[in-house]
Parts: C-alpha cells; structure tokens; sequence
C-alpha cells in the first residue's frame, strides 16, 4: 500500500475513533476534535515525509498543517483569554 493511501486510511480511522469516544462520553466539543484531528495529522505528515524528494501531495499536506496551527493558536488565544476574564 502507499503512503498517500495508508495515510488517508489512518487519518480517517482517527476521525472515527474520536467521534466515536466524543460520542460515548456524551461530550462533542469541535475545539477538543480540531485539535485531535491536528494532533493525528501532524503524526501522519512526520511519518510520511521524505527526506530527499517532496510528492507533490505532501507540498498541500504542509499548507494544510500550516492553516491548521495557525487555528490552533487561534484556539488556546482565545481559551487563555476565557480563563484570564472569568
């Protein structure tokens, strides 16, 4: 199997395995599930990168994780901000 399809797969197992704990705990909070999400990413994208030659799917993976940080320090901002004004 490649790397871009057993990626795929592994990403959308955690997407199931996380909806499935939110949904047990009766708790679904889009913030804990961005930042798992991102979490799982950031893995995939370590594991599957290359030393020597970039794919052409991993240059879009990196903007994506770039956006992604970006939103999560959006993310821990605001919650800093949640706690420092209560």
């Amino acid at each position: 199997m490649k790397k871009k399809a057993l990626a795929i797969v592994v990403i959308t197992l955690w997407l199931i395995l996380i909806s499935i704990f939110m949904v047990l705990a009766f708790r679904i909070d889009l913030e804990i599930f961005f930042v798992l999400w991102l979490i799982g990413l950031l893995v995939i994208v370590e594991l599957a990168d290359t030393r020597f030659s970039l794919p052409p799917h991993m240059r879009y993976v990196k903007y994506i994780v770039a956006v992604g940080i970006v939103i999560f320090g959006i993310i821990v901002v605001k919650k800093v901000l949640e706690i420092l004004y209560q």
